[in-house]
């Protein structure tokens, strides 16, 4: 006589389902169960191993996550995570749960922080006159070569980079290019109580908000660079522009160095960065299709209004005086910017003649054409087919 824990007598060659009838151990139904049952238990032993190897892991991050080697060997490694389905049996029947798809990766490396090694080495200053300077490969993440890349300076108008990168981000959608908005003196005192570079947009003319993308970027005007901020925002408090700057610089993992205190460039103490925050500050902005259109582009002709007929024709100037100089592949997006604090600044993104991509920002330049003639001698000493040559147009980082 089999007794159970209650001294009750069972039978153990049947039991009772859970709809009261009496079932034999040898039946369908309690092969199911079994089948379930050892489902579950190998279920939970997969799940502790897989518990057990994040834990491994995530250790072995805490100790070895400063090396620079395993920095980079995370950009070359990454796992895939499985798409595929998932079938889960129950007694109702199956049920698959599809698997989110992933989302194509983009054509640079994954995050925003650069890393170096061994092989990064200090910017030649033979050829190159700013005293800050990075250059990024942008497939890998590795930083070719960098002089004070990690010191705070003042951005000047490479800030306007970050402008048009948060006013693309909260764009409703591509018509909103189209909108209208009317230029007030809102817009035009700040910039010229403070002797910016402007587009020429006048007082009471409307413009499009792609004409203010365009006038921001390739003339640096600080006229559209507040126009951008307060169509953003619907106010006219510079401030609430700011905090979005400043969370997009949070989320790219830059606020240890990096703040901004107005979206023009004007020198204040606290609107800082490095030239490395810049790079990164660029990199995500050449991975918004519409602001890197804006940014490569050389020549743009603003809308016609009644106070400019023919509509305005502006430029980026960097782009158009490096275009036909030697850096061993193209120059495609620049901006540059000045304050007395920091000088002549520059930041661009070019591909090599061999197809990989850079991006290099300097600062503290001793003139306009020695900024660009200081990006012409990096690209052309630390990338393409021929890296470690220089071009003979590149002339001593004592000229112009």
């Amino acid at each position: 006589m089999n007794l159970n824990e209650n001294n009750q007598e069972f039978d153990k060659d049947s039991f009772i389902d859970r709809h009261g009838n009496k079932k034999n151990h040898t039946s369908a139904y309690y092969k199911r169960v079994k089948q379930l049952q050892r489902r579950s238990i190998a279920a939970g032993i997969g799940a502790v191993v897989l518990i057990a190897a994040v834990g491994i892991f995530m250790i072995r991050g805490l100790i070895f996550g400063g090396s620079t080697v395993d920095a980079a060997e995370k950009t070359k490694n990454v796992e895939k995570v499985s798409s595929e389905p998932i079938s889960i049996e129950t007694d109702e029947g199956k049920i698959v749960k599809e698997e989110k798809e992933e989302e194509p990766e983009g054509p640079f490396f994954k995050g925003y922080e650069p890393y170096e090694d061994e092989n990064t080495q200090t910017t030649d200053t033979t050829y190159v006159n700013s005293k800050y300077s990075v250059l990024v490969d942008l497939d890998t993440g590795h930083v070719e070569a960098e002089r004070n890349a990690d010191e705070v300076i003042s951005p000047a108008s490479m800030t306007k980079i970050l402008t048009v990168l948060v006013a693309a981000d909260h764009l409703k959608d591509e018509s909103s290019l189209d909108d209208k908005v009317t230029i007030s003196t809102n817009m035009t005192d700040y910039p010229y109580v403070n002797d910016c570079s402007t587009a020429g947009f006048q007082i009471g003319e409307e413009v499009t908000v792609r004409d203010l993308f365009y006038g921001t970027i390739l003339p640096s005007g600080g006229d559209a660079a507040m126009g951008l901020a307060y169509y953003t925002t619907g106010t006219t408090d510079m401030a609430d522009f700011v905090q979005l700057m400043n969370e997009k610089v949070e989320e790219l993992g830059l606020s240890d160095t990096a703040h901004f205190q107005n979206p023009i460039g004007i020198y204040d103490e606290n609107n800082h960065c490095t030239v490395k925050d810049m790079a990164m500050i660029l990199k995500a902005a050449m991975e918004n299709e519409f602001v890197q259109e804006v940014m490569s582009t050389h020549i743009y002709v603003t809308t016609k209004t009644p106070q400019h007929p023919d509509g305005l024709t502006i430029s980026n100037l960097f782009l158009r005086r490096i275009e036909d100089k030697d850096s061993h592949g193209t120059v495609i997006a620049a901006k540059t910017g000045f304050v007395v604090q920091s000088r002549n600044c520059a930041a661009s993104y070019g591909k090599s003649d061999d197809g990989k991509n850079y991006i290099c920002v300097t600062g503290n330049a001793h003139s306009a054409w020695r900024a660009i003639y200081d990006h012409v001698a990096i690209y052309d000493q630390y990338t393409g087919t021929n890296k470690g040559t220089i071009s003979p147009d590149v002339p001593l980082n004592t000229d112009y």
